[in-house]
């Protein structure tokens, strides 16, 4: 079998407080929750899915949420621990945890980085409180600030900030300003994404007011020559990062590398020796979970629907695209795909040479259009 790269997610589902815009799988915490017992499920959660892994390593671990910084580092220390007496966690792997800023200090993150976490995402989202209040965010200014700069302290192997643009109300001088913010941290790595309306949102059945498409696209403009001014290279649609610093478990994902998912509502996808693929989804609710009911849905993904699935990831990212990557992660001859090659080739969408396929600038400005040559 070619050894696909194998990442693992793990899901933290509590937050203190649920953020309008968010339509994640997270749950307010009312009491404080049985962290410890969580814990033990994702061991035993992970323990049923090895079955589909047998002599594959872990390539990556993100633990998101929710909030993971709720959890003690002793607890991310035996969840690690647990985690490499199952499946072998390779010894140059990225692991990542969330973290907020009004949950952030010196001992939890040494703590952290002791356990094994080598790489911390710190969710800032802006840097004015006015537009953290309209967020319903829990942290102010100066906290974000403070988790930025005690994240530059510790010898990571990097660490990224997350920030939000297209706010309510905001104007393009305080998006600007809050890139100008970021960037005086000097994270390797910057998330930084538009703000979207979600259904099932607070912002869903109450939308704000959001700048018009022309501001949104000003705001883009001046800050990725903002951003690439100071050394920071665009890698995927909302990701820029130092020179060899981008998130390898963000990257697997979009070269459609197969993970694990444990936790509340966590996905997997998982490719077997015979090429088949198979996706699975975890219980959402907590309390389902905490009763052992891991397992929600399983599927083998249809061999038809694999070229767009893979397209869809795969074009995601700037770089181009191997055409030997597409065979050995599809188990699909070129020929399958040939036609809406052509196809994309002649309405600029793709160019291509022996090796290689690689999305134009106008290609990205369409890309809806040309994935959905592959459905």
């Amino acid at each position: 079998m070619y050894k696909i790269p194998m990442s693992l997610y793990i899901h933290m589902p509590w937050c203190v407080q649920k953020c309008p815009y968010c339509d994640f799988n997270s749950h307010t915490v009312k009491r404080t929750p049985d962290y410890k017992a969580y814990i033990a499920h994702l061991i035993k959660d992970l323990q049923h899915d090895a079955v589909f892994c047998s002599n594959r390593s872990i390539h990556s671990i993100f633990i998101g949420g929710g909030t993971p910084s709720l959890f003690s580092a002793e607890l991310i220390d035996k969840l690690l621990l647990n985690i490499n007496k199952i499946i072998p966690i390779n010894k140059n792997a990225e692991i990542t945890i969330e973290a907020n800023p009004n949950s952030v200090d010196i001992e939890r993150f040494n703590g952290y980085q002791q356990a094994g976490i080598n790489r911390i995402s710190i969710g800032v989202q802006s840097f004015q409180a006015d537009k953290l209040v309209k967020l319903g965010r829990i942290h102010d200014p100066k906290e974000a600030i403070t988790a930025g700069k005690l994240a530059q302290t510790l010898n990571l192997r990097s660490f990224n900030l997350d920030l939000m643009h297209g706010l309510p109300n905001q104007s393009i001088d305080d998006a600007i300003y809050d890139l100008e913010q970021a960037i005086a941290i000097a994270p390797p790595h910057l998330s930084w994404y538009q703000l979207t309306i979600e259904p099932n949102t607070l912002f869903g059945s109450k939308p704000p007011v959001l700048p018009d498409d022309d501001k949104l696209w000003e705001i883009y403009q001046r800050g990725h020559q903002l951003l690439t001014k100071h050394g920071y290279q665009q890698y995927e649609t909302s990701a820029y990062a130092k020179e060899d610093l981008q998130c390898q478990h963000n990257l697997n994902y979009w070269r459609f590398g197969d993970y694990l998912g444990i936790g509340c509502g966590a996905h997997g996808k998982l490719t077997q020796p015979d090429g088949k693929v198979i996706r699975t989804i975890k219980t959402r609710h907590p309390k389902g979970y905490l009763e052992g009911r891991y397992l929600d849905k399983y599927y083998t993904v249809p061999k038809e629907d694999l070229p767009f699935e893979f397209f869809m990831n795969r074009f995601r990212l700037f770089e181009p695209t191997p055409k030997q990557e597409f065979e050995q992660r599809t188990y699909l001859p070129l020929q399958t795909v040939e036609k809406q090659i052509t196809t994309a080739i002649e309405r600029n969408y793709l160019i291509e040479n022996k090796q290689n396929w690689q999305i134009t600038d106008y290609g990205k400005l369409f890309l809806n259009s040309l994935l959905e040559l592959f459905l």
